[in-house]
């Protein structure tokens, strides 16, 4: 059994520059910057959802990151729901849906998973 949930709405940057980036998305969504850390700034949490602006290589887009106690079992889960694998990034899973959109399933990123997470046999 493990436990998941939507963890962040992650914006990723072609080789933005994250100075602008920041201003953009902090002034549209009313979040300041809380934390900046090489390619990735983190805007203030709300909401138990977090923000996250990241510097990327591959065209600018919006992902969705799950996060999870027990990475190969959602992993798994997913592909059984028809999502593939497409990378492994350091201790996460970049994924794909049958659909076309990629997302990642991470480690918990807000504390231990509670009551707010899906539980999975």
């Amino acid at each position: 059994m493990h436990k998941s949930r939507l963890c962040a709405v992650t914006i990723d940057c072609e080789k933005g520059d994250l100075d602008v980036a920041s201003r953009f998305w902090s002034g549209a969504l009313g979040r300041p910057e809380r934390e900046r850390e090489g390619n990735y700034v983190t805007l203030e949490d709300r909401d138990r959802l977090i923000v996250l602006l990241q510097r990327v290589d591959h065209p600018s887009r919006v992902h969705l990151d799950l996060e999870t106690d027990d990475i190969e079992a959602e992993v798994r889960r997913l592909e059984a729901l028809g999502a593939k694998r497409v990378a492994q990034v350091r201790t996460w899973w970049v994924m794909e849906a049958p659909t076309g959109q990629r997302f990642c399933v991470c480690r918990p990123q807000r504390g231990p998973l509670g009551d707010d997470a899906n539980t999975w046999p």
